[in-house]
């Protein structure tokens, strides 16, 4: 059970998707500021299900088969088809969050299809799997959400000419990714 939460508090603050491994960053530049928590909800609910099906297809299917280098054929159509059953289900579960539009950004996250080679890349069971996509799906969410509050700040202050718009992002970006560093001492293997 420590096993278990060392994972998710490691997948969600230290091993994160966004800014350790530079996966799913499309969506934080979006500029879709008034869809975070929809955006959150979604690819965190999208990378459990992809992480937990990808899984299993892949050492209960393409394993045993010998068909393990076709585990990007597999692995993408399964992300693609999943999206849009489950903006719909979310829609219904969420009826305040606007889910309307998300699917492009759902499709070009490329921190869904890294979480499924890397839940391929580890045999450490079923379940380490579901929590390891659990945390990155939270670790994604919580970037978002930061993310959106410091381009929030940096809209409403005096920022200078050269550095408005994507600069300032990127530089507030990294100052993040450096605060996150910060989490790298918290769990000793």
């Amino acid at each position: 059970m420590t096993e278990l939460l060392l994972t998710l508090i490691s997948a969600a603050l230290i091993n994160n998707l966004v800014l350790h491994w530079s996966l799913g960053v499309d969506p934080l530049l979006s500029g879709e500021r008034d869809k975070v928590h929809a955006l959150g909800i979604s690819t965190t609910c999208l990378m459990l299900i992809v992480g937990v099906l990808s899984y299993s297809a892949y050492h209960w299917l393409l394993v045993p088969l010998q068909l393990t280098p076709l585990r990007l054929f597999v692995f993408l159509p399964l992300s693609v088809l999943l999206i849009a059953p489950l903006l719909k289900l979310l829609s219904r579960i969420f009826p305040k969050l606007t889910f309307d539009g998300l699917w492009p950004l759902l499709l070009g996250n490329a921190g869904v299809l890294g979480l499924t080679l890397l839940n391929a890349q580890d045999d450490k069971g079923l379940l380490h799997a579901s929590v390891l996509s659990l945390g990155a799906g939270l670790g994604f969410w919580l970037v978002l959400s930061l993310f959106s509050d410091l381009c929030q700040r940096t809209r409403d202050n005096d920022v200078p000419l050269p550095f408005r718009g994507l600069p300032i992002q990127l530089i507030g970006a990294g100052l993040i990714a450096v605060a996150f560093l910060g989490f790298s001492g918290l769990i000793k293997t």
